[in-house]
């Protein structure tokens, strides 16, 4: 491996022309903030030392069962990994990575900014006190999924996956500091969700900007609290995670919207916030039972 000074990356996308195939999928055009997502399936290639400065980068192998060789140095330190899928690599901000593999494979690439991970659960963290511990191939589980679900979403509804994106970078960020952190936080637990006042409050603003790619810390700092605990208070107040909940009100006002009549089922769709008119079908059959032309025909 060459010893030359790393590349400098200051931007995301700056560091997906390094690979030899572009990305099957990106977030760039998704709107998500703290969190970026690129999917990948690469040949056999050498990739040349590489430091990020503005976030912690996440490599999530996706490609099976079977093993892929790579010849690895992250923070000055050098390892031959056999890589299998559902194994991750960390490499921390201001760190530098260099890698050569010897066989095709897929793999999903996440970007999350220090600050989103440091305040994931004290608003108030500073992004120096939680630092990430590099790490080679580790098989994580729960990670795997995490990134997983991110793709599906991704590929699924792009424009309207902010709000469970940024939820899910939350959850990702609270493991990563309690497994792979140099300072692990204490969790604490609340039982009896959010105060009434603060609780309204938040149902108010939501449904105010139905129409609006929400995001999670968006929502959070209207009381002020950390992401984590915002969501999990949420959930006891409510009994749904966010996501669900504001996909809940937009069926319920596109529901009101239909039987008035007013209005075409597609221009209903991009007035409650939802992408297209096929969410909205797809949403409506699943909570409502019925298709909103069927529901507007009644």
């Amino acid at each position: 491996m060459s010893e030359q000074k790393p590349l400098v990356i200051t931007k995301e996308d700056d560091i997906l022309p390094l690979f030899p195939r572009l990305p099957i999928l990106t977030s760039l055009q998704a709107g998500w903030h703290g969190i970026s997502l690129a999917y990948m399936c690469q040949p056999p290639a050498a990739f040349p030392e590489v430091t990020t400065t503005k976030w912690h980068s996440l490599i999530v192998f996706t490609h099976g069962a079977r093993v892929i060789h790579a010849e690895r140095q992250m923070d000055g330190r050098r390892h031959r990994d056999a890589v299998l899928g559902g194994d991750i690599l960390i490499t921390p901000v201001n760190v530098g990575h260099q890698a050569a593999w010897d066989a095709e494979g897929d793999f999903i690439l996440l970007a999350i900014q220090p600050d989103i991970f440091a305040r994931a659960v004290d608003e108030t963290a500073d992004t120096e006190q939680i630092e990430l511990i590099p790490h080679f191939a580790t098989a994580d589980p729960l990670v795997y999924q995490i990134a997983l679900a991110l793709k599906g979403i991704l590929e699924s509804n792009p424009s309207g996956s902010r709000l469970y994106a940024e939820t899910m970078a939350n959850a990702l960020s609270v493991h990563l500091m309690q497994h792979y952190a140099t300072r692990k936080p204490i969790l604490k637990t609340y039982k009896n969700g959010l105060p009434a006042r603060q609780l309204q409050q938040v149902i108010d603003y939501i449904h105010e900007h139905l129409d609006q790619n929400l995001g999670l810390a968006e929502l959070a700092a209207l009381i002020p609290m950390s992401p984590h605990y915002f969501s999990q208070l949420f959930k006891q107040s409510t009994g749904m995670t966010l996501h669900k909940y504001v996909i809940h009100c937009r069926v319920q006002r596109a529901y009101e919207l239909l039987l008035k009549r007013e209005m075409a089922i597609s221009e209903i769709a991009h007035s409650v916030g939802f992408a297209s008119q096929s969410h909205l079908n797809f949403h409506c059959k699943r909570l409502m039972g019925a298709t909103p032309k069927a529901i507007q025909q009644r």
